[in-house]
């Protein structure tokens, strides 16, 4: 650096300082360690002392080099290679240009390194947007582990979930995951809750069992149009998972495995009846999944608002605003679109 340029940097630096910029944040800024700035405050007019070299090391790679070396990264043939395969491609033709690391260098200072020329990096199209009005419109199922007696083993319980009313309408557990079995949960389901064909929407992860031959032909036979998450995308179906978690931090869940499956499959049956008929569920305005699942909500709600109507009126001076909001969710939204967040946001700000 010259000393005009040694100069220009401390008085930049010191305007900071007068600014009230901290030193040490003004000299990251400009690359320059407060060391090498004390050293230039203390020597204004000092020459640079290194004795570095003063010309282009023989080893680096030329202009001519780097040129060819983007050719052939770009060209139709390695375009979507690493260098890794890009150098061994070209070794096995006899031709050496340059290393491996050479060529990462390269790459990495044009931002080539993760896509070049017309290859692209394939995106995944967020799933469809389900919008739930009514019970019986949009199930959502998944599958998770319970522990067995055996370590490394598993017993594997298949649940369905309704989004609109979280109620549980379909379970069971069995000792693996299968096809089979989910196809024979859904069939039972369906024929419990009295399904038409076309009536709802069925959305689960990407999972074997998922997508096995067996359940989208039953599916298929029973009218339920299935939707699939994102590979490895939890959030996109976050109805299941938050019904798992749910499960297991209960504090009636057993802190040690399942004896047998029989102890599991009794195990899950109770879950699912205390939480379907006894659970208030927090986002369904605090009601049990069964009741809303059945309509029941809106009266317990109007009731709900009643009682705290009449105890603002007994007592305004405790109520600075309205009462609490009691009033019925009228949707759920699975994977809700760009404009479908922007209209929630929208709703909670007027809510407000």
């Amino acid at each position: 650096m010259s000393l005009e340029d040694r100069k220009q940097c401390r008085e930049l630096v010191s305007e900071a300082c007068a600014s009230g910029a901290r030193q040490k944040s003004s000299c990251e800024l400009l690359e320059v360690s407060e060391r090498t700035l004390q050293r230039w405050k203390l020597n204004p007019e000092q020459e640079d002392q290194r004795q570095g070299p003063t010309g282009r090391s023989l080893k680096s790679i030329t202009g001519e080099e780097k040129a060819q070396m983007l050719k052939l990264a770009n060209s139709e043939i390695y375009r979507d290679l690493n260098p890794h395969q890009i150098v061994v491609k070209l070794a096995d033709q006899g031709q050496y240009v340059a290393s491996e690391s050479s060529f990462y260098r390269l790459l990495r200072s044009e931002n080539l390194l993760a896509h070049r020329s017309k290859s692209r990096a394939r995106t995944q199209q967020p799933p469809r947007c389900l919008i739930a009005r009514n019970p019986n419109e949009v199930w959502s199922w998944d599958i998770t582990y319970l522990l067995s007696p055996l370590r490394g083993a598993f017993y594997y319980l298949y649940m369905i979930e309704d989004i609109f009313s979280r109620k549980i309408v379909g379970f069971c557990v069995e000792e693996n995951e299968s096809a089979n079995h989910a196809a024979n949960l859904m069939e039972r389901s369906c024929l419990q809750e009295n399904i038409q064909r076309g009536q709802i929407d069925l959305h689960s992860d990407n999972g074997s069992p998922m997508k096995g031959a067996t359940m989208l032909a039953t599916l298929q036979r029973l009218g339920v149009v299935p939707s699939f998450s994102r590979p490895s995308v939890s959030n996109d179906n976050p109805f299941s998972e938050s019904l798992f978690k749910t499960l297991k931090y209960c504090p009636q869940f057993p802190d040690r495995p399942f004896q047998n499956l029989e102890e599991a499959r009794v195990w899950v049956a109770q879950f699912v009846i205390w939480y379907n008929t006894e659970h208030l569920h927090s986002e369904i305005r605090f009601v049990t999944p069964e009741s809303r699942h059945e309509g029941k909500d809106i009266e317990i709600l109007s009731k709900r608002v009643t009682v705290y109507e009449k105890a603002r009126a007994r007592n305004p001076l405790r109520w600075s605003k309205n009462i609490r909001n009691w009033s019925p969710i009228t949707e759920v939204i699975l994977n809700p679109g760009k404009e479908q967040n922007q209209k929630n946001e929208i709703l909670t700000k007027l809510a407000a």
